[in-house]
């Protein structure tokens, strides 16, 4: 994966974990979804980081991410999966 690419998936990791609390409220606030918070909240965050791969992909590489792009982003997801999890005070 590009460098630059990494780095910045890295730092919006970082801000998903710093920002836990923007994911909380929304669940907070949406009654229904209080039963499943836990998996809603990891839905948003994982969500927040995909759009944000993809438009840095867009951004810094002037192109849609390829396959191999994707797998790598999925692989720092996993290696990360637990940090975000106890971010969001879920694991």
């Amino acid at each position: 994966m590009n460098s630059q690419l990494e780095e910045k998936i890295n730092q919006k990791i970082k801000e998903v974990t710093e920002k836990s609390d923007e994911i909380l409220k929304i669940i907070n606030s949406l009654n229904e979804l209080r039963t499943h918070s836990d998996s809603f909240a990891y839905g948003i965050a994982v969500g927040r980081l995909y759009n944000s791969f993809y438009y840095q992909c867009r951004r810094i590489l002037k192109r849609n991410p390829t396959d191999e792009e994707f797998s790598e982003f999925v692989n720092i997801l996993n290696k990360k999966q637990k940090e975000i999890l106890n971010a969001l005070r879920l694991g």
